[in-house]
């Protein structure tokens, strides 16, 4: 039965994620919006459209989408949903999961160089320079809380906190706060970047897929969907408590992903976006609770009791 869960939840709540923060910030705004549904629409409409190739791109552009794709729909195999279960852990799958995230993004980088455009090739340049800054405080994160625990999976890691004591809960929300600004850097969401601006000069992802159109955009769309859907996975499996019946924690893991996207439309509401030469500052914070955590650990007053 987690198997079927995970595959619904993997098809559907990336984009239905997606919809609530868009409802959300028009909300806030004072808008009434489109549907929740309306992302599904536009996919969709996206996969019936034909594609324009530019004549300067290379079969590497057209791979790249489904590629990309394809890397983190792997990564969403290890990352425990329904029932607390992954479809495929192991142990270092928290490990593999990072290798598929910087392998989806890889993909992403050279498919925008490869078009020859100068404006593709800044926002490939930013993406690759916030990765330098955001995966090594994911890394660190992940890797403390497992040794924490003895753990060696993210299953086990989940198991581990949700079974200890109320000592750690206040690593949980430390370690929970970093992979936030982590999810935010990766998905290019405010206040990284603005995914509903049109000026080249300060776009990232958006400008880095320009020269997509049809089902390659349809893929873009839903890998940055998917991207947003995994790390909340992340962030709300440390918090889910443990011995629930298996229909309230499949309940309590959907409201918790529900109220992650609000969160993340809130604080695109009424954050601005940064300026470049600060992100990187920013983003530093991912690294700054990573090493606390870490620190706490050779402490050894986080230890899982």
């Amino acid at each position: 039965m987690h198997i079927i869960l995970n595959m619904v939840f993997i098809l559907l709540m990336p984009l239905f994620m997606l919809g609530i923060v868009r409802r959300v910030k028009s909300l806030w705004s004072g808008r009434k919006g489109v549907p929740l549904m309306q992302v599904f629409f536009d996919v969709r409409k996206l996969l019936l459209k034909g594609e324009v190739l530019s004549s300067c791109s290379s079969f590497v552009f057209k791979a790249t989408p489904i590629i990309s794709l394809a890397a983190l729909l792997t990564a969403a195999t290890v990352v425990p949903m329904a029932g607390g279960k992954a479809l495929m852990g192991f142990h270092g799958d928290f490990i593999f999961f990072s290798y598929l995230f910087a392998l989806s993004r890889f993909f992403a980088v050279i498919g925008a160089l490869d078009t020859g455009s100068s404006f593709e090739g800044m926002g490939a340049g930013r993406e690759a320079m916030f990765a330098v800054f955001g995966e090594p405080g994911f890394f660190v994160i992940m890797s403390s809380l497992a040794y924490m625990g003895g753990c060696r999976s993210f299953a086990d890691i989940f198991s581990a906190i949700q079974s200890s004591s109320t000592t750690f809960y206040p690593c949980g929300v430390l370690a929970a706060a970093g992979l936030f600004i982590f999810m935010l850097a990766d998905a290019c969401r405010m206040p990284v970047d603005d995914p509903a601006t049109h000026l080249e000069l300060t776009m990232v992802h958006e400008v880095m897929v320009l020269d997509n159109s049809g089902p390659s955009m349809a893929f873009i769309t839903y890998g940055a969907a998917l991207r947003i859907f995994l790390l909340s996975s992340i962030i709300a499996g440390l918090f889910l408590p443990a011995g629930m019946p298996f229909a309230g924690e499949i309940i309590l893991y959907a409201l918790s992903l529900f109220a992650v996207a609000v969160v993340v439309g809130a604080v695109e509401s009424i954050m601005a976006r940064m300026r470049m030469v600060h992100v990187p500052q920013f983003l530093f914070i991912i690294s700054a609770f990573g090493m606390v955590l870490f620190f706490i650990v050779l402490m050894g007053r986080g230890g899982i009791k």
